[in-house]
């Protein structure tokens, strides 16, 4: 009863141990993913936190016993009871059992659920979504504003509040994706087009990132999404409009050499099916190599026979 009592108070004193060391280590730090600004980010953190606590269920006890049985079954104790025939306890089977297949049936249930609650490709609600055109380069990030006829280089405005629908392609080895305050990571490929939909729900500047490498200038791969009220974002669209830099095939053929670029540029978009042209260009690449290697098999073979 006593030895109950005493790894029951182990097991206590090591989580509140864990909880203040966890608590002290972020301390005075922002870590976006633990303090989100968009609603998937939110549904996200909240899958974190849980999967946290259920995984605490075993690491604490487990590791609650680990010192318990180095302290208690050191060699100069002399009263632990040595039992080298001891075979089974039912109890403790169940447990050791039991407890993992429960947090896996959990954990199971909540992934289903939330593979659907929070597709990428699932349009959220409110209001018409603000259509935004990815183009990951080396080693920079290309924006297109198809509706407003405008494009950016490393940033992007959105206001507060509304959905974002992100259509995304690369130029470039692929990337990934991610603003960590606002939600989920998703890649860019060449020749293919993926789809991301998120929604801010405070106004502010957030980082973004590509979190797959890609080459030598993968580090300094960041852009900024730039949240702000809707009448900030109408005015910024009115004043962009107005600028003399234009997006256009020759001037996206500069922007695609490889070189890393960490300036913010804004651009009047003259070429409205720029995105679908740099897309079709990857497919007809991908198809011409396809071509080239199924006809040197072919030459093979016939070589062969």
């Amino acid at each position: 009863m006593r030895r109950g009592r005493f790894i029951g108070i182990l097991v206590t004193v090591v989580a509140v141990f864990l909880v203040v060391l966890f608590a002290w280590l972020l301390q005075g730090k922002q870590i976006d993913v633990l303090n989100p600004s968009g609603e998937i980010a939110n549904a996200q953190r909240s899958i974190l936190l849980f999967t946290l606590f259920l995984s605490s269920l075993v690491v604490v006890p487990v590791f609650t016993l680990l010192i318990y049985f180095a302290v208690h079954y050191r060699a100069d104790n002399k009263h632990a009871r040595y039992q080298p025939e001891w075979g089974e306890n039912k109890v403790l089977e169940a447990m050791w059992w039991g407890i993992p297949i429960a947090i896996i049936s959990v954990l199971g249930v909540i992934t289903l659920q939330s593979s659907h609650s929070l597709d990428p490709y699932k349009q959220l609600s409110g209001g018409k979504p603000l259509e935004i055109q990815v183009v990951a380069l080396r080693w920079k990030w290309l924006f297109i504003y198809p509706e407003q006829k405008l494009a950016t280089l490393n940033y992007i405005s959105a206001p507060v509040n509304q959905p974002i629908h992100f259509s995304l392609t690369a130029d470039a080895p692929m990337s990934a994706f991610w603003i960590p305050a606002l939600g989920s990571q998703i890649y860019a490929m060449n020749g293919m087009e993926s789809q991301l939909n998120l929604k801010a729900n405070e106004i502010g500047n957030f980082t973004g990132y590509t979190t797959n490498i890609n080459g030598q200038g993968y580090a300094s791969m960041k852009f900024t999404a730039k949240i702000t009220t809707k009448k900030q974002f109408i005015k910024w669209v009115d004043e962009m409009r107005m600028i003399k830099a234009e997006m256009n095939q020759a001037e996206y053929s500069k922007l695609a050499i490889a070189k890393s670029e960490t300036s913010q540029r804004t651009y009047r978009l003259t070429d409205a099916d720029l995105f679908q042209s740099i897309m079709h260009q990857n497919m007809s690449h991908s198809s011409s190599d396809s071509d080239e290697h199924s006809k040197m098999d072919h030459s093979t073979m016939e070589m062969s026979e």
